[in-house]
């Protein structure tokens, strides 16, 4: 596949500790010669924390998109009708918005980005990001492995002494994984 002729949806969720890397990511992405339309949920588009300011990560994301972020739930609507992208890459996906695709609530803008692009049987590539990954989000994992066209970024435990329960996503597997899923297939190994 062509990466240059791929409308590639990169939505960012608040697993704030990951932004940094997340964003190096967007950037190789990008790089790669995806066209990439920029997505950031509400609570990340509007809050500062000791990882960075937001409007620093807004406009270093535009920048290298060289679009405006969607950032509400009123523009993602048109994701789905009108067939603006091929593929959603969600990295980082939090516990949060694992649960949330898991049991079909869109009450935000990512959410909402997933429902439109599976509306239109084209590929959501999940990048988790989770301290309960290996606990309460573990069962929402486990649905979405078996839910069609949802795939996985290779992840594993981060620290497993420290935070036991906690799953990152390989970020050097990212954009292998968006390859593989354009194909209809999940890169595997999946657990690393």
């Amino acid at each position: 596949m062509d990466a240059a002729k791929i409308r590639l949806g990169f939505a960012f969720t608040g697993s704030f500790c990951t932004m940094r890397k997340v964003t190096d990511v967007c950037k190789t992405v990008k790089e790669a010669g995806y066209d990439i339309f920029p997505i950031m949920s509400e609570t990340v588009y509007s809050t500062d924390t000791r990882f960075g300011k937001c409007n620093d990560y807004i406009n270093e994301i535009q920048d290298i998109c060289g679009r405006k972020i969607i950032a509400s739930v009123t523009a993602a609507e048109p994701i789905g009708p009108k067939k603006l992208i091929d593929a959603l890459v969600i990295a980082p996906c939090t516990g949060n918005t694992l649960g949330k695709l898991a049991n079909g609530i869109y009450d935000g803008c990512v959410p909402l980005a997933a429902k439109a692009n599976l509306r239109n049987n084209r590929p959501v590539i999940i990048a988790p990001s989770t301290n309960d990954g290996l606990s309460a989000s573990a069962k929402n994992i486990g649905t979405l492995l078996n839910t069609k066209n949802i795939f996985f970024v290779p992840f594993g435990q981060d620290d497993p002494f420290d935070k036991n329960n906690s799953l990152v996503a390989k970020w050097d597997y990212l954009l292998p994984a968006v390859e593989s899923a354009l194909k209809g297939k999940q890169l595997q190994p999946i657990i690393m």
